[in-house]
C-alpha cells in the first residue's frame, strides 16, 4: 500500500482487504524509520506537523496529530487547533472531545478519528486501566459509542483494549475505519507506541504491546559510555593533559612578541 500518500477514501476502501500498521512516533528520527519500514499510519505530536522536515522524512504517511481534549478545550478551541494543522498537511485528527466537537469538525471537512474502549483520559468512567467490553453492558457501550461517533461524522475510531471477539462483531456493524490498540485483528489497523516496539518504555509494558528491540539496554550502554568518556576528559583537564599541543593553534613567535610589547605599552 506504500508509494503514495493515503487518503481517507483509501483507508475506507481497504477495510477488510489490507491490515495497516500504525505507530505513535515522538521524533523525526522515529517518523523517518517508520516511513522506511513501511508503517502506513502515524500518530504524531501536533508540533511535528508544523515542522516542514516531517514531510521530508515521512512523505507518504497518513498522519494523525492528536492531544487530550483537556489540553485543547471546547469545540471552538478544537477548530482553531485543527485548521492550521490541516493547512500544514495533517491527514486526520484525533478527537477525544464531545460529539458536538466531532460533528463541528466533520462539518468543516476535517477527517476525525474518535476513541472508544479504554480511553486513558476518561478511564474513571469505565473503572480504570483495564479492558472495556468484557460484559454485555460494556460491550454495548463500546458499540453505541462507535455508532454515535459515526453518526457525528467521524470516519475512524481507535478501539482500545476491547475483547477481540467484540471488536470483530462491531466491525461487521459499522462503516468506521477501526484502529485497534489491543483490540484484536478485527480492526483495520494495528496500533502500537514506538516506545513499546523499541523496548524503551519506562515502567510496565501493556499486555497488548509486542517488544521488538531493547533500546533500554542500548540507552544504558550509551550512558555508561558517556560517563567513561566524560570521566577521561575531566581527568585530562585536572592533570593538565588537555589541551595538548595538537588541539591548539598559535601565532608566529614574532607576532606574539610584538603583541606582548604592545600590551606592556598599554599599562
Amino acid at each position: 500500500m506504500m508509494g503514495k500518500r493515503l487518503t481517507v477514501r483509501d483507508l475506507l476502501d481497504a477495510r477488510g482487504k489490507h491490515q495497516f500498521a500504525m505507530l505513535r512516533v515522538e521524533t523525526l528520527d522515529e517518523a523517518e524509520a517508520a516511513e522506511r519500514a513501511g508503517v502506513e499510519l502515524l500518530s504524531v505530536p501536533p508540533a511535528m506537523i508544523m515542522d516542514r522536515r516531517f514531510r521530508e522524512v515521512a512523505p507518504t504517511a497518513f498522519a494523525f496529530p492528536g492531544d487530550n481534549f483537556y489540553e485543547i478545550g471546547d469545540t471552538a478551541d478544537f477548530l482553531r487547533w485543527a485548521f492550521p494543522l490541516f493547512k500544514n498537511g495533517a491527514d486526520g485528527f484525533y478527537c477525544s472531545g464531545s460529539l458536538a466537537t466531532v460533528r463541528a469538525m466533520a462539518d468543516h471537512g476535517l477527517p476525525v478519528c474518535g476513541h472508544v474502549g479504554l480511553i486513558p483520559s476518561k478511564a474513571t468512567w469505565t473503572g480504570g486501566f483495564k479492558a472495556v467490553g468484557k460484559t454485555l453492558e460494556t460491550a454495548q457501550l463500546v458499540y453505541r459509542q462507535c455508532k454515535a461517533l459515526e453518526e457525528a461524522g467521524a470516519f475512524a475510531v481507535e478501539i482500545e483494549v476491547v475483547p477481540h471477539s467484540i471488536t470483530d462483531a462491531i466491525a461487521e456493524k459499522t462503516g468506521l475505519f477501526l484502529i485497534s490498540m489491543g483490540a484484536g485483528p478485527g480492526g483495520h489497523a494495528q496500533y502500537l507506541f514506538t516506545d513499546d516496539v523499541l523496548g524503551q518504555t519506562k515502567g510496565r509494558v501493556p499486555r497488548h504491546a509486542k517488544v521488538y528491540a531493547d533500546f533500554a539496554a542500548e540507552h544504558a550502554r550509551l550512558q555508561e559510555m558517556r560517563v567513561r568518556a566524560m570521566t577521561a576528559f575531566a581527568s585530562d583537564v585536572h592533570k593538565g593533559h588537555y589541551p595538548a599541543p595538537q588541539y591548539m593553534v598559535d601565532s608566529d613567535p614574532e607576532v606574539v612578541a610584538e603583541f606582548r610589547d604592545w600590551l606592556d605599552s598599554q599599562d
